[in-house]
């Protein structure tokens, strides 16, 4: 009897070997691309964001407000006056970090140091708890506020000049010194933080529960 003859070209014998090899490693395969896919899916990070205005505005998609009810009013006024703290003479961490950059370039570039202000803290951490309660981004409020209207409605009366820089960032380790890094590769942000006659400043602050940070810095010439 010939080999051919005990194995048979269609045995069913010479198959089974191969055909068992070929399901194990297409089930290696799909469990390798598996595990593969979750690896990606868990090393991917979320991408940080930042966004910076400066007064005054110039991009109409920023600065247009929206209406907004008076409760929604109230409510943001009565949270904003809340979570001030009664030492408004203390800046957060995130502020001091913003403030302390501030001077250090102010420096750099042969100004003088500006000095902290309590009025303008107030007005600025208020500007940013609402801009992040009420979802808008500008130096106009959604009730059509304006920057020197707000500084009157924050009892700051009597000034000559009144400029403001405003930032958003998330996903940064140090958030305060990065919105200074970033207005001061912005060419209007930059010539507020520069300008010679301002010699009171403050930025306010206010994180979010997702981690989201706003900040706003409000110059003044009396």
């Amino acid at each position: 009897m010939t080999f051919s003859q005990l194995n048979p070209p269609n045995s069913p014998t010479l198959l089974r070997q191969p055909l068992s090899g070929l399901i194990n490693v297409a089930v290696l395969l799909v469990a390798f691309l598996s595990l593969g896919g979750t690896a990606l899916a868990q090393n991917i990070q979320p991408r940080p964001v930042a966004r910076l205005l400066s007064d005054p505005v110039s991009d109409a998609r920023y600065s247009r407000g929206r209406r907004v009810t008076l409760e929604m009013n109230r409510s943001v006024r009565s949270a904003a006056s809340a979570s001030l703290p009664s030492a408004l003479d203390n800046p957060t961490e995130i502020e001091r970090r913003a403030f302390d950059r501030t001077n250090s370039v102010r420096a750099e570039n042969g100004l003088a140091p500006l000095v902290w202000d309590r009025e303008l803290c107030r007005m600025a951490r208020a500007h940013s708890e609402q801009m992040a309660l009420l979802g808008f981004f500008a130096h106009v409020t959604p009730q059509g506020s304006r920057l020197r209207e707000r500084a009157r409605d924050n009892g700051i009366l009597h000034f000559r000049v009144i400029a403001e820089n405003i930032a958003y960032n998330k996903g940064y380790d140090d958030p305060g010194g990065f919105a200074v890094e970033r207005w001061m590769i912005s060419s209007g942000h930059r010539a507020n933080i520069l300008y010679v006659g301002f010699q009171a400043a403050a930025i306010g602050s206010y994180v979010s529960a997702d981690g989201s940070t706003y900040l706003t810095q409000v110059f003044i010439v009396r």
